[in-house]
């Protein structure tokens, strides 16, 4: 298709978001991701009410049943602290560029660039799984790897699966008399009590509340928490998706005091479990750090890790800067730990919507 039959739209609003998904063309050069889903879209779009921006790319000689060739979704992070950003996809590990050929891609990314400029702000961020070749890109990170697992049909298969190691530190998690439950908004209160705790301890702002009930409505049933308790408190919890044959979980922490318990332990084998009820055929744990313990902690179960392509165009400061490993963030870390949760949840929520 040459470049100058493309047209590219901008929409604000993601009510078409779905509608053009669903007729994008096989054989695309960039996959779709879990973050080009429509209910990430519209849950963003409620849980943060941050301004989205949704590229669209359209051949102007199709019909308009075969219009669309590619698409980007775009969400403007912005906050008193930080500044702006250009980001697809804020608190998911994927999103970036899904085009028919890399052409297209690069189309998009030039408008998407454009968008940046206009908009006036430090970076556009694209979380993708390609390497794309365009001018503009001046910055990567590829040091993450997304750590998936391939499932077999059954829990049973599954378990035979695992090495002895892991399959005893779920079986010493019986001997605590564990009992764990799977829900949806009535769970919410349960998930974020232990979540709000695991974020201060690792001297992390939390996201709001807001964000993760916003999930479970647009989700419809395709979202759900999985809850730990000991004597009926919840010691862990997790958020579990299940789209288009993957199960991925987003969000999950588990409480420091109950590390004896092998509560965390318990509670991944149930979420895969559910996984392969649900008839996923993959598992997403998420991003790590190769070497890394959440790293090791995602391959013990089988999880094998597959690229992670982050690819920017930074206009002004550093993306570095932004890690909360840098210099300047380290004592910001050290002091957010030692305040009290209920203050986190009042004042993190505003403060983490503002960082990429």
């Amino acid at each position: 298709m040459p470049v100058a039959d493309l047209q590219i739209e901008i929409l604000t609003s993601s009510e078409r978001w779905s509608e053009f998904a669903r007729t994008m063309p096989d054989g695309c050069w960039a996959p779709r991701l879990a973050g080009h889903c429509g209910e990430w879209i519209k849950s963003l779009e409620d849980g943060f009410s941050h301004p989205i921006y949704l590229l669209r790319a359209l051949d102007s000689n199709a019909l308009d049943s075969a219009a669309t060739v590619g698409l980007l979704p775009l969400v403007l992070v912005r906050g008193p602290v930080f500044g702006k950003f250009l980001v697809s996809l804020p608190y998911l590990n994927t999103g970036g560029v899904w085009g028919l050929t890399p052409a297209v891609a690069s189309k998009l990314v030039d408008a998407a660039c454009d968008l940046a400029d206009q908009l006036d702000v430090k970076y556009l961020e694209l979380r993708g799984e390609q390497s794309l070749e365009n001018p503009k890109f001046n910055f990567q990170r590829t040091e993450k790897v997304h750590m998936r697992l391939a499932l077999p049909d059954t829990a049973q298969a599954f378990n035979k699966s695992l090495k002895s190691k892991v399959r005893s530190q779920v079986k010493k998690a019986d001997e605590h008399e564990l009992a764990f439950e799977f829900g949806g908004v009535e769970k919410l209160d349960d998930f974020y009590r232990v979540f709000a705790r695991n974020m201060r301890d690792l001297g992390t702002p939390v996201f709001s509340k807001k964000l993760f009930a916003a999930i479970i409505k647009h989700f419809d049933g395709n979202a759900e928490f999985c809850v730990v308790r000991k004597s009926g408190l919840a010691i862990a919890a997790g958020l579990i998706t299940h789209v288009r044959g993957v199960s991925e979980v987003p969000s999950a922490s588990s409480l420091r005091e109950f590390n004896r318990t092998n509560a965390n332990m318990l509670m991944y084998q149930r979420m895969i479990h559910r996984a392969i009820e649900r008839g996923s055929s993959a598992f997403d744990f998420g991003r790590s750090s190769q070497g890394s313990g959440t790293y090791r902690f995602k391959a013990q179960w089988g999880a094998q890790p597959h690229p992670a392509i982050w690819q920017y165009y930074v206009r002004k400061g550093d993306p570095d800067s932004m890690r909360p490993d840098s210099d300047g963030k380290k004592t910001l870390v050290q002091a957010w730990q030692k305040l009290p949760v209920w203050l986190t949840r009042v004042i993190g929520p505003a403060i983490v919507r503002g960082i990429p």
